[in-house]
């Protein structure tokens, strides 16, 4: 195996592959850097000679690492990320003047909770700090934070996440949500329950939850009808039909006067939390540690709500 030198190298050449590994495409990687598809093409030149190796290889629209590129990507993330965090960390940050845009990784329920605080408190202490909210599916949230594409993620993380920081935001359990006057409510067991159609919001395949695994341990199993990827569209499907859906209860009191009721679930749930995932490496990002501070204190609302 080729002996790499590491004074062949400069910072340049590992953003390069850095920003072809992660657009797949020597035109979008030269934009992202901001230099033209001559230079991006000089730059994967002079890296294939230093390694020995194509590193990308054009196939299906895009250009794929080979393995070498593959084994090497971890390691050149982790070292920029490393980087990008001690350079930041030197630069003070003052929110009440600061123009910074971050990026939180957060489903619409999370959404509907964290925002409402989080965006009074930015108005009162940042108001040229800017939010964006980027939807995630759970297995890709590790590799979001880990190469810095989001700030931070908030959700529910289990197992968690090797390599991140969990913080707890506030404390959760199941309801259930039904059209008013739907008959289970009248009778409401753990089989009538079972027995009846359900609506499910998640954005997974698999679509099964929690509560699939408590009605397993009673020997009973529900029928999921009906599949949603956001819960805007669930309210007007459940009063219009005689579906029924679980869900946190902080959100489904939202629901109350939209032609629903929520119930207590006639079989035991755990209640959870739902946390904050950050990179280890933006410990000491002062900008980073503030947005952090930002987010407990819109959690510590939610709870205290209670």
């Amino acid at each position: 195996m080729m002996v790499m030198e590491l004074r062949n190298f400069d910072l340049n050449l590992l953003l390069a592959f850095e920003a072809l590994a992660e657009t797949g495409s020597v035109s979008k990687a030269a934009a992202r850097l901001g230099i033209g598809q001559p230079a991006l093409s000089a730059a994967l030149a002079r890296l294939r000679r230093l390694t020995g190796d194509r590193l990308f290889e054009r196939g299906g629209g895009r250009m794929e690492p080979t393995a070498r590129a593959a084994a090497l990507a971890p390691g050149i993330a982790a070292a920029l990320a490393q980087l990008r965090t001690t350079l930041a960390a030197e630069v003070a940050f003052d929110a009440a003047s600061a123009s910074r845009t971050f990026t939180l990784a957060s489903t619409d329920y999370t959404s509907a909770l964290i925002l409402p605080p989080l965006l009074a408190w930015l108005q009162d202490h940042a108001p040229r700090v800017d939010l964006r909210i980027a939807s995630y599916n759970k297995q890709d949230v590790p590799e979001l934070v880990a190469r810095g594409d989001v700030d931070l993620a908030i959700g529910v993380f289990e197992p968690p996440p090797p390599d991140a920081v969990r913080t707890p935001l506030w404390n959760e359990r199941f309801v259930g949500v039904a059209r008013e006057g739907h008959p289970i409510l009248r009778s409401l067991t753990p089989e009538s329950f079972a027995a009846a159609n359900h609506a499910l919001v998640s954005v997974r395949k698999d679509a099964r939850g929690r509560i699939d695994q408590e009605l397993e341990a009673l020997g009973l199993r529900r029928r999921i009808a009906l599949v949603l990827p956001h819960m805007l569209a669930l309210v007007p499907a459940l009063a219009a039909s005689d579906l029924i859906a679980t869900l946190p209860a902080r959100v489904a009191a939202r629901f109350r006067q939209q032609g629903v009721e929520v119930f207590e679930l006639p079989i035991a749930t755990r209640p959870w939390q739902v946390e904050m995932l950050w990179r280890p490496s933006a410990r000491m990002d002062q900008a980073g540690r503030w947005l952090r501070g930002a987010v407990i204190a819109a959690g510590k609302t939610i709870d205290a709500a209670d």
